[in-house]
């Protein structure tokens, strides 16, 4: 799972084409920041479609590459021995890698410029892919996950940029689509390609990391050859210094998202790492393809989900969605537990919609009234809970996994899954009420950029 830093494309639609990045970096640094990158204005014409066209296409391959390994689990474990837990550490590293980049690493391109920022995270991602070849020791593949989970935190801030600087200014929700469904399309792509190339295509262990090798490969020329966007700016060891705060008028709803986080994304890193032996131990099939499949089925209906809950206020909407991301996972257990395939795919797509709405509502949340400079500390909050809520019961789950059956792993995350929607539903509440009690915080028409989803409140 991915949180994609697009708030800023809002003010695409409202600020002229050239103070975008300034924009940016005031959010980013403060007015304390001495100078702000500008749009460099010569990278402007017709080959700046060269370079919306090479970030969007770097950033599915990107995330393909992340989804690449997930299909390949059961056979490192049919052939390598390798144990749930160690699997479950492999989706630790990468979320760690993830989460170290994003806060780190987050401001870099506003100060090496996007081209070089991009080509770096292309480059690690490669290094990453290439450590995958060798994977025979579980050493191998967590060093392999967390370079991946580096070099995709890095794309993440980088090619997300360089997608809002480089975008046409008509159609205005191009650049929001773009980033957001971006990383999605890269992971469903990259799980159901790999599974297929790993069930019918020849060196069933390597073929997938050698195709993403080849894509990375051309998508770091592509970038190469685009124009640079942003001019780079004086600050840069100062931009490695996270930011991680949230305004105080928003602060109470920091349990309430916290919940929600924990729930959704711990499912999400359930999915990687005990989900492949379950579809075969459980489910009776040991299809490459079908894991691809599943893991898209709980990914993809994310993106559908994330405009649904737009239509709501964001306290009735992290409500409707953790309802449904409830009812999905009582499907899942049931599934489990009945050995049916078809019942787990229907459960895993309504788990999926419903973490959409729920986790687009929450953040929308957390971002209201927000100024410029507070929305990266507040995105920087937003990511520490969203991978701790990733890595932590990993961490547990796979200590357990030497002690209770798979099945009994699954109706713990069901207990966890129970106990979030709950408190969301009883918790969950508005940035800001009135005096009688009523919301006035999604009652405009303001558009707002949550997770790259432009949506009109309502």
């Amino acid at each position: 799972m991915v949180i994609v830093v697009a708030d800023f494309i809002e003010r695409r639609a409202v600020q002229p084409a050239t103070d975008i990045t300034q924009l940016h970096e005031a959010e980013m640094h403060g007015s304390k920041q001495n100078v702000a990158p500008v749009i460099n204005e010569a990278g402007r014409g017709g080959t700046r479609q060269l370079a919306f066209m090479s970030a969007v296409a770097s950033l599915v391959a990107s995330f393909a590459a992340a989804a690449a390994p997930i299909p390949l689990y059961n056979i490192y474990r049919a052939e390598d021995g390798f144990t749930n837990a160690g699997i479950s550490m492999a989706v630790v590293a990468y979320a760690v890698g993830t989460i170290a980049a994003l806060l780190v690493l987050g401001r870099l391109s506003n100060h090496l410029g996007r081209r070089l920022t991009a080509i770096t995270s292309l480059g690690l991602l490669l290094l990453g892919c290439l450590l995958l070849l060798n994977v025979h020791d579980i050493d191998m593949l967590l060093a392999g996950r967390f370079l991946v989970g580096v070099g995709t935190g890095l794309a993440s801030s980088s090619l997300t940029s360089y997608i809002v600087d480089a975008a046409p200014s008509r159609p205005e929700w191009l650049a929001s689509v773009a980033s957001s469904q971006g990383p999605m399309l890269g992971l469903t792509v990259g799980a159901i390609t790999s599974g297929a190339l790993v069930q019918f295509g020849p060196w069933p262990r390597d073929l997938i990391y050698l195709v993403c090798v080849g894509f990375l490969l051309l998508s770091a020329a592509l970038i190469a050859i685009s124009p640079e966007t942003a001019t780079p700016t004086p600050g840069v060891w100062r931009s490695l210094l996270p930011r991680v705060s949230v305004p105080a008028q928003v602060r109470h709803l920091l349990p309430v998202a916290a919940a929600v986080f924990l729930a959704t994304w711990s499912t999400g890193a359930f999915y990687q790492a005990f989900v492949p032996a379950l579809v075969e131990d459980q489910l009776h099939t040991g299809s490459p393809l079908i894991l691809g499949l599943v893991f898209a089925a709980y990914m993809a209906p994310s993106v559908l989900g994330a405009p649904i809950g737009g239509r709501f206020t964001s306290a009735i909407a992290q409500r409707v969605g953790m309802i449904t991301f409830l009812a999905g996972m009582i499907g899942i257990i049931t599934a489990i537990n009945a050995g049916t395939l078809a019942l787990f795919i229907i459960a895993t797509i309504v788990a999926g919609a419903g973490q959409g709405i729920a986790i687009t509502a929450a953040t929308r949340g957390l971002l209201h009234g927000s100024t410029l400079a507070d929305r990266a500390p507040i995105f920087s909050a937003i990511y520490l809970l969203c991978y701790s809520s990733a890595t932590f019961p990993s961490l547990i789950s796979g200590k357990l996994s030497n002690t209770f059956s798979l099945p009994q792993i699954a109706f713990g995350y069901g207990v966890l899954a129970l106990g979030t929607p709950l408190f969301t539903v009883l918790s969950a509440r508005n940035p800001h009420t009135d005096k009688a009690g009523n919301n006035t915080c999604d009652s405009s028409s303001t558009p707002t950029v949550v997770l790259g989803v432009k949506e009109s409140t309502r």
